[in-house]
């Protein structure tokens, strides 16, 4: 069995997706709806642009739906379509890119609602007020139990568990920064900072849920063509009353992509295929299961050689 997981924030480069673009025009026509959709040139930042203005949030996170989803037409035009995949998955963002992978919602809906998250996250909490930091080095409880330590009547909670050694806290700045400091105290391997513009998957996010709230109100959401499993359940969804109030709730909710890998292993699946931007997930999937296969496709040799592999 198979799945197929798409990257979140973080994966983001100039230049994505522009060899699939050429190679393969359902590949580019992914990058025109996205332009169309958010009447703008997307695309041309995503290639030709400053890293820094693609990775503000609310450019990051449909620029890496669109190069996912692009992906994913070039697979198609390989011969390889969604039904290859027994269950699809998101970390974070990538939820959006999964469900668009699956035909839950349109790419262009997933680029308008993006762009929607990117602002009310950006927009929920003052630059400056909160952070985040990756914890290397303790579990999922350690690092909980650090975070109740440090808030101190503040924020500070386990926003993503990412694999056995790796969980992000998010929250008021100050108290992430006691966090990192507790952490290194009880043996963290690292600490340290992200360079985040806001404090995601934390309850400070709340206006930002409430936004999305109204936003995912008008607009259709179809049955998946393959279960999708969830961030804040580490479940497998295909109701879509159900995605559309767990697409709210995780904004605030923690990515339990330690958990969703878990499932599916034990769902049966072997083999997980990265499709899009980059290779952290995949570096995850195998930290946490050493007996999954996991494998990046992100340019058109990927794509090739996937195909190849499927077709056999």
């Amino acid at each position: 069995m198979r799945a197929f997981v798409f990257p979140g924030q973080g994966a983001q480069a100039i230049g994505m997706g522009k060899a699939l673009a050429d190679a393969y025009p359902a590949a580019k026509a992914v990058y025109d709806e996205v332009d169309e959709a958010l009447s703008e040139n997307l695309s041309g930042l995503i290639w030709e642009g400053e890293i820094e203005t693609l990775t503000l949030t609310a450019n990051a996170q449909p620029a890496l739906m669109a190069t996912s989803m692009a992906v994913m037409k070039a697979l198609e035009a390989e011969g390889v379509t969604i039904s290859a995949a027994s269950f699809v998955a998101g970390h974070s963002l990538g939820e959006y890119s999964a469900l668009a992978a699956a035909g839950a919602f349109s790419i262009a809906d997933a680029a308008r609602l993006l762009r929607a998250r990117g602002n009310a996250m950006q927009d929920a909490v003052p630059v400056g007020v909160g952070a985040m930091a990756a914890v290397l080095g303790l579990d999922l409880a350690a690092v909980q139990a650090v975070a109740a330590e440090a808030a101190q009547g503040e924020v500070c909670e386990a926003a993503n568990d990412n694999d056995p050694a790796q969980v992000v806290v998010s929250g008021h700045k100050a108290a992430v920064e006691r966090a990192v400091e507790i952490a290194k105290a009880q043996g963290a391997k690292r600490a340290l900072l992200l360079p985040v513009s806001a404090p995601f998957h934390c309850s400070l996010m709340a206006p930002a849920a409430d936004a999305m709230a109204g936003a995912l109100a008008d607009v259709q959401i179809n049955t998946p063509a393959v279960p999708v499993v969830a961030n804040v359940l580490a479940q497998a969804v295909s109701d879509p009353a159900m995605i559309r109030s767990l697409l709210v709730a995780q904004i605030t909710g923690s990515v339990r992509w330690r958990e969703s890998v878990m499932y599916m292993a034990a769902q049966g699946v072997t083999d997980v295929y990265e499709i899009g931007a980059g290779k952290a997930l995949s570096g995850m999937v195998k930290r946490i299961d050493r007996d999954l296969t996991a494998t990046a496709v992100s340019g058109p040799e990927d794509v090739v050689a996937m195909a190849a592999a499927l077709n056999e």
